[in-house]
């Protein structure tokens, strides 16, 4: 197997595929993860093959495998894969008895809320330092999400006069704040 290529591999892959497959899954605790991990610890091994000592043949593919799966679980843990929900909070996906399925959403963690909740103050406290003119229709349109002719219609002005105070704002927060105030 060693010399003779990849054709001299598929037995070796036919004899000892289950059993890396077992090793991976008993990390993993996922079919679908186990699949992938076990597909990259046969290449890792193929590729390995000239460096191997011909000493204990089972504990080095057994070792490749659980490293693999380690790294493959600590990647997993570095960049959990994100879904925006409708309300724009970030969620994490869970799996479903193991099964890949998607389950329940989590509640958004309390250092993610904290965080959220701070820059708002702080975004908060910079549009108060704003001109009068400028402070209602930044509050109205950025923080209250309201559209150009709710504006309009609760502040009394036209929508054109709307849009130039947005416009003229926007103006006004460029010259004056920096992003290092908000980090």
């Amino acid at each position: 197997m060693r010399n003779g290529g990849p054709e001299h591999y598929r037995p070796f892959v036919q004899a000892y595929g289950p059993y890396i497959y077992k090793t991976v899954y008993a990390v993993l605790q996922s079919p679908h993860d186990a699949e992938d991990v076990t597909q990259e610890t046969l290449l890792q091994i193929y590729r390995s093959l000239p460096n191997y000592r011909m000493d204990g043949l089972k504990t080095w593919i057994t070792r490749i495998a659980v490293n693999k799966a380690i790294d493959f679980k600590r990647s997993r843990a570095r960049r959990p894969e994100q879904f925006i929900d409708d309300d724009g909070l970030d969620r994490k996906e869970t799996s479903f008895a193991g099964e890949g399925m998607l389950a329940a959403m989590p509640a958004p963690a309390a250092e993610s809320v904290a965080i959220r909740q701070e820059e708002l103050r702080q975004v908060q406290a910079k549009v108060k330092e704003m001109p009068d003119q400028y402070r209602r229709v930044v509050t109205a349109f950025y923080i209250e999400e309201k559209t150009y002719e709710q504006i309009a219609a609760e502040t009394g002005l036209a929508l054109k006069s709307v849009e130039s105070k947005l416009y003229r704002a926007r103006s006004w927060m460029k010259r004056h704040w920096r992003k290092e105030d908000f980090e």
